[in-house]
């Protein structure tokens, strides 16, 4: 059982998402998917970092399941990751796949959390205060709803 409604509900919006995101984002032309504005990403390149955030989330769920004192998150350098992993070449099918794969372990590993161990502290690098464990996942699909509306 989740501790709070609101995990809950952001769970059941990215079970949603994972069904949703693909229809709508395959639709759009490969014009709309690659043009940007100036100093900002392309639909594929916010794809590609949502991406990398479901990487990079999916270790600190499944890390910080078992830490010994609060789990230390990391950042990562999001700007030089959507360029290294050229998210802009890629096809859209491919980098569809890739979201809704690791969305959907995101899912299997939180759904399979103990409710006690969605309390376990987690520490923003830089930051005194803890949060928990079920904060940093609803804070991983509230950062995905922001740059999902930037899409459409």
């Amino acid at each position: 059982m989740l501790p709070t409604d609101t995990l809950s509900s952001a769970l059941d919006r990215l079970r949603a998402y994972i069904y949703e995101v693909p229809d709508q984002l395959s639709a759009l032309s490969e014009s709309e998917l690659t043009q940007h504005a100036p100093g900002k990403w392309s639909r594929k390149e916010i794809l590609g970092h949502l991406i990398d955030s479901a990487i990079n989330n999916l270790k600190r769920f499944t890390d910080a399941q078992f830490a010994d004192g609060p789990y230390l998150i990391q950042p990562y350098n999001q700007n030089k990751l959507v360029g290294v992993n050229q998210y802009q070449q890629l096809p859209v099918t491919h980098l569809l796949t890739l979201w809704a794969s690791l969305n959907t372990q995101v899912l299997h590993i939180v759904d399979a959390i103990p409710s006690d161990t969605l309390t376990n502290p987690v520490q923003i690098s830089g930051n005194t205060v803890n949060k928990s464990l079920a904060w940093l996942i609803e804070d991983y699909i509230l950062h995905l709803e922001h740059h999902l509306k930037t899409l459409f």
